[in-house]
């Protein structure tokens, strides 16, 4: 008799991260934490008043089909900075799947959140689509950073097709105060050499700053952003956009970046890991 083989559909990665922050005296503590999957947050200890939350995906990457969903809820005086543990990357994926981030983040009044994961790296032929949602009440504040690595240099990486979509909803009280879709591939190496992209630069990093007093800082955020990227800032909303050749030229500026933005606040710890 023919021997009859059965070919089973490769194990997806989920995983789910909920958690939540009160006040307690003057320190931010937590509320409720939930994980699922391969979603785990971890507390560094931290010194100061404020929350430090890393994100770990124990399953080392994503590919097609896997799917992350994270959820952060801060109360009233709260403040935190969420970050990885380390760079995501972003594997090749099947024909027709897609990698799939969504993470939501709510911020209650005289909050502030500051989102602040590593880079996210992109290797040939990977699909990623991506949603941050962050709700902000009416005297909250938001720092909000993400750099994407098309391939790197260094390992001599090149991108020629890979998908790529990222969805960003602010929304501060009942106002939308930012809105950016951001989509490119499949033919993801020719879109990013044009001139209006990256110009065949390798990294992208997107900074944006809600608070009241953010346009303080508009001379000295372009003094650090210099020519290779530009830095706008209007009603109550500062954003800025770097791009370079590698992550490590562009983690040059984008670090005193984001201690000017940040209230000179230190970087959380896995950034120097």
């Amino acid at each position: 008799m023919a021997e009859i083989y059965h070919q089973s559909r490769p194990q997806r990665t989920s995983g789910e991260g909920r958690l939540s922050l009160k006040k307690v005296e003057d320190r931010t503590r937590i509320g409720t934490l939930f994980q699922e999957g391969s979603a785990k947050l971890r507390f560094p200890q931290n010194p100061g008043g404020h929350l430090e939350a890393v994100m770990i995906n124990t399953a080392g990457g994503l590919t097609g089909g896997d799917r992350m969903r994270w959820h952060f809820g801060l109360g009233e005086d709260c403040h935190a900075s969420l970050t990885t543990q380390a760079c995501e990357k972003i594997y090749k994926a099947e024909e027709g799947s897609t990698a799939t981030v969504e993470t939501t983040i709510d911020v209650a009044e005289g909050g502030s959140v500051a989102w602040l994961p590593q880079e996210t790296i992109l290797f040939e032929r990977s699909a990623l689509s991506r949603q941050l949602t962050v709700n902000l009440a009416a005297t909250a504040t938001a720092l909000i950073v993400e750099s994407v690595v098309f391939g790197r240099k260094a390992m001599g990486e090149d991108i020629d097709t890979a998908t790529f979509r990222d969805c960003w909803r602010i929304r501060r009280g009942d106002k939308l105060e930012h809105a950016e879709n951001f989509s490119i591939g499949p033919d993801a190496g020719a879109m990013l050499a044009r001139p209006a992209l990256l110009g065949g630069r390798r990294v992208l990093a997107t900074v944006l700053l809600i608070a009241e007093d953010c346009e303080r800082h508009l001379d000295d955020a372009r003094a650090i952003t210099g020519k290779e990227g530009g830095v706008s800032a209007w009603s109550g909303k500062l954003l800025a956009r770097l791009i370079d050749d590698d992550a490590y030229s562009l983690r040059k500026r984008l670090i005193p970046l984001i201690g000017l933005l940040n209230k000179k606040a230190e970087l959380p710890k896995v950034w120097s890991t």
